[in-house]
């Protein structure tokens, strides 16, 4: 009879994601997370097949939190949603540092360029919906905000700026407004 292993694979990423909190991508070790469920490596190599495993686990979790971020301030109403969807990426860079830094400062080039596209599409129909843009132009408006509003988030995710709320609200109406004008200036 096989061994009888006292964690789960969720408590194992639970504690997972806690040690990738406070000691990033390079802090999570299999002595690190043993280490944090108080055990041995042996039931961490139970249920899981090697520490990359792990990784791709802490990284569905930690999008999984960063998708409620974006769920709970777009529904929250204090800003319009598309404006509440750059306030949310930026409050996640903030109060999880070390998870931002994971989701979005990362070599994502193997990952299927499709699968965001997909991910996109809500917030481009808000883009569409607020603008008249077309569904490309709608594109070319969200990857020029999100260059802007990801380097915000970069600045203080990695402790180089901490700006009010206020402030970061005021900042991105100035690019969301300067762009679009931009924008309807070339339709004309």
């Amino acid at each position: 009879m096989p061994p009888r292993f006292k964690f789960t694979k969720e408590e194992i990423t639970k504690a997972a994601l806690n040690v990738t909190r406070r000691e990033g991508t390079a802090g999570l070790t299999a002595r690190a997370l043993a280490a944090e469920l108080g055990c041995s490596v042996k039931p961490i190599f139970g249920l899981f097949k090697n520490m990359e495993e792990v990784q791709q686990e802490v990284i569905r979790s930690a999008d999984a939190l960063y998708q409620s971020y974006l769920k709970e301030d777009m529904e929250k109403g204090t800003y319009p949603q598309y404006k509440a969807s750059g306030m949310a990426y930026i409050r996640f860079a903030e109060e999880e540092k070390e998870l931002f830094k994971l989701l979005f400062m990362r070599d994502r080039s193997s990952e299927a360029k499709e699968e965001n596209m997909e991910e996109l599409t809500p917030i481009l129909q808000i883009i569409q919906e607020n603008t008249g843009m077309s569904e490309e132009e709608a594109y070319n408006f969200h990857v020029e905000m999100w260059i802007f509003v990801h380097g915000m988030a970069t600045m203080i995710a990695t402790n180089y700026l901490n700006l009010e709320e206020a402030y970061i609200s005021k900042v991105l109406t100035d690019a969301y407004m300067g762009i679009k004008s931009r924008f309807e200036k070339e339709k004309e």
